[in-house]
């Protein structure tokens, strides 16, 4: 039975319970549940907010500036996470992206969250 405050839109799988305190401090939040976190942060908004900016790139350093509505920003995180799926990419994974800080990586950190991979970003201009 999944509980009554979690919205089912947001998990693949709902929690069965709120939390396991049976092994303190050791808790345990959510059990059972699956979230992605690419829906979470993204899918889910483009049909209420799709052509509201959801990624504003704007540099002090090249003086660029990129606005990405969600709808464009889901399309190009779906585009590269099929990239990176082409190249074997699956659930569990784990990718290392070392990219400077710009839209690309926002981008393809989403990709690998949609993806189930987990990535880890290294700024590039350190």
């Amino acid at each position: 039975m999944a509980l009554a405050f979690a919205d089912a839109s947001l998990y693949s799988a709902s929690p069965e319970k709120f939390i396991i305190d049976s092994n303190p401090p050791y808790y345990r939040w959510f059990p059972g549940a699956q979230l992605n976190t690419c829906y979470n942060a993204l899918d889910r908004h483009v049909e209420t907010r799709g052509n509201q900016a959801a990624l504003i790139y704007d540099s002090a350093v090249t003086h660029q500036r990129r606005t990405y509505t969600y709808r464009q920003l889901r399309d190009e995180v779906a585009l590269f996470a099929g990239a990176l799926a082409s190249h074997g990419v699956t659930k569990g994974d784990r990718v290392l992206l070392y990219m400077p800080m710009i839209p690309e990586a926002v981008i393809a950190m989403l990709a690998c969250a949609r993806l189930g991979a987990a990535a880890r970003a290294r700024n590039a201009h350190r």
